[in-house]
């Protein structure tokens, strides 16, 4: 499934009858910027729409979800996880709409230079993960760490952190968050 970030902003921004200034003022995040969002000109870092989300009340796995009628399956199948990412970094999460839901968990696939953005991380919760492939830099509190295949990492989301693909090869990682925050 694929979501056109822009518009689905300017739409969620809309049905809450607030201006692309007041959503500015609520998120920290620049009218100027939201304007080049909205209009397809510029697509936002996880932490910018993050925090935009953030202000317009909804999180990321929401934005992203379709509404479904079903019950939740039990198994989901590689081609049924839900891709929330964008460009460099894919963030494939289990299970739909987790309004309900008390974890969240991602298969995540960072590019050969990719990271999380320049601004880092925070948000309530825990959070989780194992490498299974390549190489990942974890900084938590200004602490750097490199992590490899089998190495793990587990902390309180509320720390600033950042995640970024060292190695050469695309970097692998499977993690969970409580709650659910992207």
């Amino acid at each position: 499934m694929s979501v056109d970030i822009g518009p689905r902003i300017r739409e969620l921004r809309l049905s809450r009858k607030m201006s692309q200034r007041g959503l500015a003022r609520i998120s920290g995040i620049s009218n100027a910027t939201i304007s080049l969002i909205e209009s397809g000109k510029l697509n936002p870092s996880i932490a910018v729409l993050k925090s935009i989300l953030d202000g317009l009340k909804t999180d990321l796995s929401g934005f992203f979800a379709e509404e479904r009628a079903d019950p939740e399956p039990v198994v989901y199948r590689a081609d049924e996880l839900l891709e929330i990412g964008r460009g460099k970094i894919s963030y494939r999460q289990v299970g739909h709409g987790l309004a309900e839901r008390s974890v969240q968990i991602l298969h995540e696939r960072y590019a050969p230079g990719a990271d999380t953005g320049k601004v880092s991380l925070h948000h309530a919760g825990e959070e989780g993960g194992v490498v299974i492939r390549g190489q990942l830099e974890l900084t938590v509190d200004g602490d750097r760490y490199l992590l490899g295949p089998g190495d793990a990492y587990y902390f309180r989301s509320s720390r600033p952190h950042h995640f970024r693909n060292v190695g050469s090869e695309e970097c692998e990682i499977v993690s969970a968050c409580t709650p659910p925050s992207l």
